[in-house]
């Protein structure tokens, strides 16, 4: 047997605290982006770029464990709308943000090559930690949250998301998530939650904790009890988590989707404001360069239907482009739009006067500092916020799973299995589980 299959097994054993004394192998499979391919997408849109002639599982040299970081036996990963830009080379190539890290540092040089292992999300189990590493030791069921920081900057301590070094893990770094075996520093481990299986706690770490950040930090909207939110993609990686947040704090969601069967999803989660808006034929640009105002007007009205007459406190965002005009117009007065991404595009217009006029704010919001993060991955533990995962594929179809998220072809989280060899492993409290099993399975098979 080899020595990941010896680290493999123990763990399926529920040995997990016998990994420290097994020999931690010298490469492992990884997800990867190869910088000679870079160009292989060019002159193709956006929509035409496929992920599964990007992505590739090479076999790749375990890296050096340095002080206050972590080796973690991944069991399992899930996709992020980063590594679907990562695969297609959008908006950078990733290996531009590697380079740059290089530069910072003899042992941020490591980073620095010409292959990036991707994924931004894990659950698995510590193997190994670096000098300086106090709160976690080896066979400790953990999973990742993707906030990388240096910390030599003042500006980060009192919100390390300020960070002058903040980067993304897997994304804006090497030895990601979807992978074998995963590099991290010790302050991005959280507890597993222990009701879940493998797939299941590696699916909500980036986007539960950015939706948190979103609503319901200070850092974010500030969500409060009675308020109306708007969100964009209800049913999907983040529109799942904050369709969730708002039930949870006593809002009012109203989840936009784009079809009855992400309406249905809605509805499961407890939600009862619903637009689809290719049912409602909602064309917000009459071509690239201009927007019709008159179908923001028709959006208004329609959310205003459904809500007795009120206009959104909180619009969650992050289509971008596509919607962002829609989102200036529809808060109500005073209200908040908060923007975490621009999967439609990053160059927003609006109509100003609609946002000063009113007083509305613009906030935007990236990821989540680990305060947050931790605060999430607690009301996951607790069964108070579920994963939405909704299919599983193994290491050696990311790519397909990739697809899946590009083309939005998916629901909730599209999860990948990395050490573990089928679905439905690593639970630890049966009784808890039992309690949740339909929450966890919302979004199963949709």
């Amino acid at each position: 047997m080899t020595q990941l299959g010896e680290i493999q097994q123990a763990i399926l054993n529920g040995e997990s605290a016998a990994v420290g004394s097994l020999r931690v192998p010298e490469s492992y499979r990884g997800v990867t982006v190869r910088a000679d391919e870079v160009d292989m997408f060019e002159g193709l849109d956006s929509r035409d770029k496929d992920p599964r002639k990007s992505l590739h599982v090479d076999e790749v040299p375990v890296p050096e464990l340095g002080p206050g970081e972590a080796l973690v036996a991944v069991m399992a990963s899930a996709i992020n709308y980063n590594t679907v830009w990562t695969s297609i080379f959008e908006p950078i190539p990733t290996f531009k943000f590697l380079k740059k890290y290089g530069k910072l540092s003899p042992l941020a040089k490591r980073h620095d090559l010409p292959y990036h292992v991707v994924g931004s999300d894990l659950a698995g189990v510590v193997l190994r930690t670096g000098v300086g590493v106090h709160n976690w030791k080896p066979g400790d069921e953990v999973v990742a949250h993707c906030l990388n920081v240096e910390l030599e900057s003042p500006d980060g301590h009192n919100d390390t998301m300020l960070d002058t070094e903040q980067r993304i893990w897997g994304f804006e770094t090497n030895f990601g998530g979807l992978a074998e075996i995963a590099l991290v520093k010790a302050n991005q481990l959280m507890p597993k939650p222990d009701h879940l299986t493998w797939e299941e706690a590696a699916s909500p770490g980036l986007v539960n904790s950015t939706a948190y950040r979103q609503l319901v930090s200070r850092n974010g909207a500030d969500m409060k009890q009675g308020d109306v939110v708007l969100i964009w993609g209800a049913s999907g990686g983040l529109g799942s988590y904050a369709t969730q947040y708002a039930l949870n704090g006593g809002a009012i969601p109203v989840c936009v989707v784009s079809s009855p069967e992400k309406a249905a999803i809605c509805r499961k989660l407890g939600a009862e404001l619903i637009i689809d808006r290719n049912a409602e034929g909602y064309r917000f640009w009459k071509n690239d360069t201009e927007q019709d105002p008159k179908e923001w007007q028709r959006f208004g009205a329609k959310i205003r239907e459904l809500t007795g007459g009120e206009d959104p406190d909180i619009v969650f965002e992050h289509p971008g482009r596509e919607t962002f005009g829609a989102s200036v117009y529809a808060a109500r007065k005073g209200g908040t739009i908060v923007t975490c991404a621009s999967t439609s595009g990053y160059m927003h217009q609006y109509d100003n006067r609609y946002l000063w006029m009113n007083l509305k704010r613009i906030i935007g919001s990236h990821f989540a500092n680990y305060r947050e993060s931790w605060e999430a991955n607690r009301l996951i533990a607790k069964g108070l916020i579920h994963p939405t995962l909704s299919k599983t594929y193994p290491l050696e179809e990311t790519g397909q799973a990739a697809l899946d998220v590009h083309r939005n072809a998916h629901q909730g989280k599209v999860g990948v299995l990395a050490l573990a060899p089928q679905e439905g492993l690593g639970v630890r409290d049966e009784e808890k589980r039992a309690k949740h099993l339909d929450a966890i399975n919302a979004f199963r098979g949709a």
